[in-house]
């Protein structure tokens, strides 16, 4: 999906991920790579990255054609992200000849982590503000909190009760 239209509750949502490089004076490393951003895809499908940014210490990239899709099981991801002071999406990149580029991009909380147990490189980014609406209906219609369990006891005891032997005569 590109251009102006919104997202449809089943469609992904279209997107395109701002990577930034930042160049250090270190002597363990010459460069920074970070997720900065993520905006709606408005470039034609097929659209190369592009060059946003550059000057002498920072480059950005836009890296188009990347979607959000949003998957029932991760319901509860979804919900966590969205309730939290701060929602974002989750982008997991990797270097490829010296370019950080973005590999998949999530709104669950849960994927995310995931990924970061996996050690892969992930940064959390702004939800952008007209994602919010879709993704919250989304998880009106998919997400079920679990029912609070019910307490077993295994005697009479455990709930409380005392026996003889706790000095009651």
């Amino acid at each position: 999906m590109t251009g102006n239209a919104a997202p449809s509750r089943l469609a992904p949502y279209a997107i395109a991920i701002i990577m930034e490089r930042v160049q250090l004076a270190n002597r363990w490393a010459t460069e920074r790579w970070e997720t900065r951003g993520v905006v709606r895809n408005m470039l034609p499908e097929g659209s190369a990255e592009q060059v946003i940014v550059s000057d002498e210490k920072t480059t950005q990239i836009l890296f188009p054609g990347h979607t959000l899709k949003l998957h029932p099981d991760e319901a509860e991801g979804y919900y966590y992200n969205i309730t939290s002071p701060q929602p974002k999406l989750f982008v997991m990149w990797r270097l490829h000849d010296g370019i950080a580029r973005p590999e998949r991009v999530t709104a669950s909380y849960h994927e995310g982590a995931r990924w970061m147990d996996a050690e892969e490189t992930v940064d959390g980014v702004a939800l952008p503000t007209d994602l919010l609406p879709w993704i919250s209906e989304f998880v009106a219609e998919h997400y079920r909190p679990e029912p609070p369990k019910k307490k077993r006891y295994a005697s009479s005891r455990d709930k409380g009760v005392a026996s003889r032997r706790d000095g009651d005569a």
